[in-house]
């Protein structure tokens, strides 16, 4: 089935798996909170009685408006904090963790929800915004944490999660995949790509280079489980740099099929609380959804293109910050 087809199916309504008993005392980073799903989740995450819920943000100012929202909402204050996070920037995402490593007594999950998708060819910290944005940083971000939530996982005798927001938007393709994926970060950069498609192409890069990574990692030694989750199409403004013809189309499915940031935000929630069997999963739709992960990715030559995908990756981090990828493998 094509994300078009799915889209017109997806349910409903999703039932809220994050419990009290899950998430009481916790400590949570999400990223992008301060609107659309990441607010919804954090607000959530709140009202869960989580101890500490980090907000991570471009612009604070914004953040702290979204954390007088979900104040006003939950009736608990000193929960949640606006710490500025700049996906665009490199060094705003060492200072986020460097804080977080150093300020945080645990980190029970971190949802990495922030992503963009600027229909437009802008470059950030030498790439294309998108790749800079939802693959570099998030996985940057995700490494330079990962030894923190090991700890936290021995220490506290828990189960960390690092959640990859992603999209089944990229499953449709493959075509343009299979022209890029001998050396994805240099082709995506490239006038070859159309600027539609890095959106989709940034998001394949991401599920192939967390795949791998997820092999490499295993609970069992980390005590850390990394999934990916697709939340749908939801009622949000991820789109609103694309062309005016693109956001009309786009409109008319969300008023038709889209969800509320309220039912997208229930994925997420799941994935951070979801068991050991969902590390290097996909999930969606508050489940594991392994049987919608096309046979090009999940397949034995799918599976030398996640190799590809994360060796390419694993050398632009070391080089962004020495031995943070040797630290975690």
């Amino acid at each position: 089935m094509s994300a078009a087809a799915a889209t017109a199916h997806q349910p409903h309504n999703l039932p809220l798996l994050a419990t009290v008993e899950t998430c009481s005392g916790g400590t949570y980073i999400v990223t992008g909170a301060n609107t659309g799903l990441g607010f919804e989740t954090a607000k959530q995450l709140v009202a869960l009685g989580a101890a500490k819920v980090i907000l991570g943000v471009r612009n604070v100012k914004a953040g702290e408006t979204a954390k007088t929202k979900i104040e006003v909402a939950t009736g608990r204050s000193d929960v949640a904090e606006a710490w500025a996070l700049d996906l665009t920037s490199y060094d705003s995402v060492k200072a986020f963790a460097k804080k977080a490593v150093t300020e945080l007594d645990r980190i029970d999950a971190l949802i990495e929800n922030a992503g963009v998708a600027a229909y437009q060819r802008v470059m950030a910290e030498g790439h294309v915004i998108d790749v800079t944005v939802n693959v570099l940083s998030t996985l940057l971000l995700g490494v330079l944490l990962l030894p923190k939530m090991s700890e936290s996982a021995q220490r506290f005798r828990i189960l960390p999660h690092i959640v990859v927001v992603t999209s089944h938007v990229c499953f449709d393709n493959e075509t343009e995949w299979n022209k890029i994926k001998d050396d994805p970060l240099v082709k995506i950069d490239s006038e070859e790509v159309a600027v539609m498609e890095i959106y989709p192409l940034s998001k394949l890069l991401e599920i192939m280079a967390v795949r791998y990574l997820a092999s490499l990692i295993p609970v069992s030694r980390t005590g850390v489980v990394v999934n990916l989750v697709s939340p749908g199409l939801c009622k949000t403004d991820l789109a609103r740099n694309g062309a005016p013809a693109f956001r009309e189309f786009l409109t008319s499915l969300l008023d038709q099929f889209g969800r509320t940031a309220v039912d997208g935000s229930r994925p997420l929630l799941h994935a951070a609380i979801a068991g050991k069997e969902s590390h290097g999963c996909v999930l969606q739709h508050c489940e594991i959804d392994e049987d919608s992960v096309p046979s090009w990715i999940s397949d034995e030559a799918g599976k030398k293109s996640q190799k590809v995908a994360w060796e390419t990756i694993a050398s632009e981090l070391e080089t962004i910050e020495p031995g943070c990828v040797k630290k975690v493998l």
